[in-house]
């Protein structure tokens, strides 16, 4: 059978074979195949970093991304479990992200090319869930998005066995530790102290017969946080000319309704946001919108929160802190790069060595100090002060490192060196180009 010349259609038969051009071969990004430096530029091993591909970077390399599309990572010792977030709830991946541990110093290559498939899952080291109780003392499924009305009462257990959420709200954790929020007027953050990889928090709540107060196989909750700032939650100061200045819990009647975002749920990452749009903080001032967005991911000891506000009154900082009601003393580091505020003591409820540190980039002009115990609302926390600008988030990362977690965090010099290493990193993000 005679064969027609479609070379004009971009086909050439040679030999039975068919050849496609290499015209079609780049220009199709299916095909087309590159590469992304990585490089860690400090003399520190950086272990489970979270690598961050903007889909803006990658199509810089292979061109449009179509629609129902991913991307496949491959490192000289064979392919990278990548995970696709859409960030913006558009229908459309923003970020591929995945986990590598880099030596010091080490510059990594990784070919990136297009495929239709999406990879396969692989163990799940971030996890985020919010589960309300229906009629029959039930917990429903996990929740992508919910809201509370302002004035969202804290469950009194002398009433009522289960929390109208499970573990009285939502609640991120990773292969190393966990965290909840308090989905009510308190507004608070807690910690999980965790002794096993597996994501736990799906299940820890569920009878109320097994107390998360004691110690069980997965670990326990192992703070007290009472009136204070506990693990990282956020306040206001305003300065007030002429009158005394205030510091303003993000919390109570006054916070106004919350609307909960599940943005990301592993395998590598999970991300919620938090949405207070009408928080009313003092009277005389415009209402204040705050979001605040949280990220957790495998082989970390922190989550990290980016906190966005506008409307505030002029002068003001965003406020974080450290429950202090079991510590002895607080501890600063402040020299260089290095902006940590952190606690070490038996300060656990299980009266063991718990470690908790809050770490701020230089950028964000932290100051640290301490709340008074009476005449506030806000009692027993040592505080963090970070600066807001309207253009840009305001971030800090909180540190949780009970002794039973792991060999480190057993002493405070422990914990104190693995704080240095972590500001470093913090500040001297990874290079990708």
């Amino acid at each position: 059978m005679k064969i027609k010349n479609y070379t004009a259609k971009l086909f050439l038969f040679k030999k039975g074979i068919l050849i496609l051009p290499l015209s079609l071969l780049v220009g199709n990004s299916i095909f087309a195949q590159k590469l992304i430096q990585v490089s860690n530029p400090v003399a520190l091993q950086r272990n489970d970093e979270l690598v961050v591909l903007s889909r803006g970077l990658i199509q810089k390399k292979l061109g449009a991304i179509p629609a129902g599309k991913f991307i496949t990572v491959e490192n000289a010792k064979g392919r990278e479990a990548v995970q696709f977030d859409d960030l913006n709830n558009d229908g459309k991946w923003d970020e591929a992200v995945f986990l590598h541990s880099f030596k010091p110093k080490e510059k990594t290559s990784f070919k990136i090319s297009i495929t239709g498939t999406q990879p396969t899952t692989v163990n799940t080291r971030a996890h985020a869930r919010h589960r309300r109780k229906d009629a029959g003392d039930i917990f429903g499924a996990d929740l992508q998005k919910d809201s509370i009305p302002a004035g969202q009462s804290a469950t009194d257990f002398s009433k009522q066995p289960l929390p109208p959420f499970l573990t009285e709200g939502p609640a991120w954790e990773n292969d190393k530790v966990g965290f909840r929020l308090y989905f009510d007027v308190r507004n608070g953050k807690d910690i999980w102290g965790k002794t096993t990889p597996k994501m736990v928090l799906d299940t820890v709540g569920v009878n109320p017969k097994n107390n998360y107060h004691v110690q069980a196989q997965w670990g326990m909750d192992v703070l007290k946080v009472g009136s204070s700032l506990g693990a990282g939650s956020l306040a206001l100061f305003i300065p007030q000319p002429g009158k005394k200045d205030t510091l303003v819990r993000l919390g109570g009647v006054n916070m106004g309704k919350v609307f909960y975002e599940r943005v990301a749920d592993g395998p590598a990452r999970s991300i919620i946001r938090l949405h207070y749009p009408s928080w009313q903080a003092l009277k005389g001032y415009k209402p204040i919108s705050v979001i605040e967005e949280i990220s957790i991911w495998g082989g970390q000891y922190f989550y990290e929160s980016r906190v966005y506000v506008k409307n505030q009154p002029a002068g003001s900082k965003l406020v974080t802190g450290i429950v202090n009601l079991k510590s002895k003393k607080q501890n600063v580091i402040s020299s260089g790069h290095d902006r940590i505020l952190f606690t070490y003591d038996a300060q656990s409820e299980n009266h063991d060595n718990l470690g908790m540190g809050i770490i701020v980039q230089p950028k964000y002009n932290p100051a640290f100090g301490q709340t008074p115990n009476t005449g506030t609302d806000i009692q027993n926390t040592y505080t963090a002060k970070l600066d807001i600008q309207d253009t840009r988030q305001s971030v800090f990362r909180f540190y949780a490192a009970w002794e039973k977690s792991a060999a480190d965090f057993t002493t405070e010099a422990g914990f104190r060196a693995y704080l240095s290493k972590q500001s470093a990193l913090f500040n001297t993000p990874l290079i990708i180009n």
